[in-house]
């Protein structure tokens, strides 16, 4: 799963099955904007959180600007905002508009990875 370290990122319209401890980990003051993904939490209680602060105290952490807007949360999944809602670091890390997380199962229905093979093109 993906860990942010500094700077800005946009995580838009995936699809977060079957993770272990967290969806979204971060460090270094990362500034997240999660934006219609469908995050569906794994069978395990003590691993229903998307997000997941690594080797920060929570002090520090509480500044940080994460946030989720339209995203699906399954099974007992959570997402652990902090930082300022309306923050502008936000316009910073928006790439792309996002589509509605009722889309997720159309966005990704052909993600995967590529069927390459050795001295052909992928």
């Amino acid at each position: 799963m993906p860990r942010c370290r500094h700077g800005y990122f946009h995580v838009v319209n995936n699809d977060y099955t079957h993770w272990e401890m967290y969806a979204i980990g971060g460090s270094a003051e990362p500034t997240i904007n999660s934006q219609g993904n469908r995050y569906a939490a794994p069978m395990d209680r003590f691993a229903k959180e998307v997000t997941k602060r690594v080797e920060t105290d929570a002090s520090e952490w509480k500044k940080w600007n994460w946030r989720s807007e339209g995203d699906l949360l399954l099974n007992g999944a959570y997402f652990r905002s902090s930082g300022e809602e309306a923050s502008a670091s936000y316009g910073r890390a928006s790439s792309l508009a996002a589509k509605p997380s009722s889309m997720v199962d159309t966005i990704t229905s052909t993600a995967g990875a590529l069927g390459c093979r050795k001295g052909r093109p992928c």
